[in-house]
C-alpha cells in the first residue's frame, strides 16, 4: 500500500469497526495478562470529542498498548516501511496512518487535522522519536501542541514504561507494562501560535508526563516490594527498575569454574 492510498483510506474509511472490536476482544486481555498491565487514569481520557493522547515514546508498541487501555478508537502514526508492508492495510483500518521519519510530513499533518476535526482520538508522540534507555525521557516537540491547538483538542498528558524491553530475543518477554493518564489540559485559552504550542507542551503537557514517568518508574512490583518488605530481593527491585547489577565474579574452584 502506499502512502498516498494509506493516507486516502484513513480519512474516508478510517477504523473498521468491526474489524477493530475483534482484534481489541482478542489481543486486550493477553496484553493485560501476559505482560501485567497496570494502568491508572484511565478515567481522564474524554469519552467523546476531538482529544489528543500525548505519550513518552519508548516502542513501537506503545500505541497498542496505549489503545486497549481507552474505550475509545485511538488513530496513530505508523513509520511509513510498515504501511508499505503487507500487513500495512490491516494497519491502517485499525488506526494507523503514515509518516516519513526525519523530515517534514504535510500529509500526515493534514490526516492528523482530519482525525482531529471530525472529533477523532489521536496519539501524538511529542518526543518525535522513540527513546531506548528504560530511565529517561527525550525533548519534547510542539508539533502534537500545534495540532492540539488548531483543532481546540484536549490534551491528557500520558506516561508508559516497560515496552522498550518486550523484544529483546525472538520472543515478547513478560516484562509489566504501566500506563499512566493524568488530567486533561484544556487548550482553549493557549493561542494558536508557535509560542502557545511550546507554552503548551514544554510547560504544561511534558511536566505532567515526566512526573507520570518518574512515579511509575519508582513503583516496584508487588514480588519485588513483598521481597524488600523481608529484607532480601534487592537484586529483583533492582531489575524492575532498569539498574544493572555487576556481574559476580567466577569462583576459582574447580567444580564452580
Amino acid at each position: 500500500m502506499t502512502n498516498e492510498e494509506a493516507h486516502r483510506l484513513a480519512r474516508e474509511k478510517g477504523v473498521s469497526r468491526p474489524l477493530y472490536a475483534v482484534v481489541r476482544g482478542v489481543v486486550s486481555p493477553g496484553l493485560r495478562t501476559y505482560f501485567r498491565m497496570h494502568v491508572s487514569g484511565a478515567e481522564h481520557v474524554p469519552a467523546e470529542g476531538a482529544a489528543v493522547i500525548a505519550p513518552n515514546h519508548k516502542s513501537f508498541w506503545d500505541s497498542f498498548f496505549i489503545a486497549v487501555c481507552t474505550r475509545r478508537h485511538l488513530r496513530f502514526m505508523a513509520k511509513t516501511e510498515l504501511i508499505e508492508a503487507s500487513y500495512g492495510r490491516l494497519l491502517v483500518r485499525l488506526g494507523a496512518f503514515p509518516v516519513r521519519r526525519g523530515e517534514s510530513d504535510e500529509d500526515a499533518l493534514q490526516t492528523a487535522r482530519f482525525i482531529l476535526r471530525h472529533g477523532g482520538l489521536l496519539a501524538l508522540f511529542p518526543e518525535g522519536t522513540r527513546i531506548r534507555d528504560p530511565d529517561e525521557l527525550g525533548h519534547p516537540r510542539r508539533g502534537a501542541g500545534r495540532l492540539a491547538l488548531e483543532a481546540g483538542a484536549p490534551v491528557v498528558p500520558t506516561a508508559i514504561t516497560g515496552t522498550e524491553q518486550l523484544f529483546l530475543g525472538p520472543l515478547p518477554k513478560p516484562r509489566r507494562v504501566q500506563v499512566a493518564f493524568a488530567p486533561a489540559i484544556e487548550v482553549s485559552e493557549l493561542a494558536v501560535t508557535p509560542e502557545g504550542a511550546a507554552e503548551l507542551v514544554e510547560g504544561m503537557v511534558w511536566p505532567e508526563v515526566e512526573g507520570e514517568f518518574r512515579r511509575l518508574r519508582s513503583r516496584p512490583t508487588l514480588v519485588a516490594a513483598l521481597l524488600a518488605a523481608l529484607g532480601i530481593g534487592g537484586g529483583v527491585l533492582a531489575r524492575q527498575r532498569g539498574m544493572k547489577l555487576p556481574r559476580r565474579k567466577k569462583s576459582r574452584l574447580p567444580w564452580k569454574r
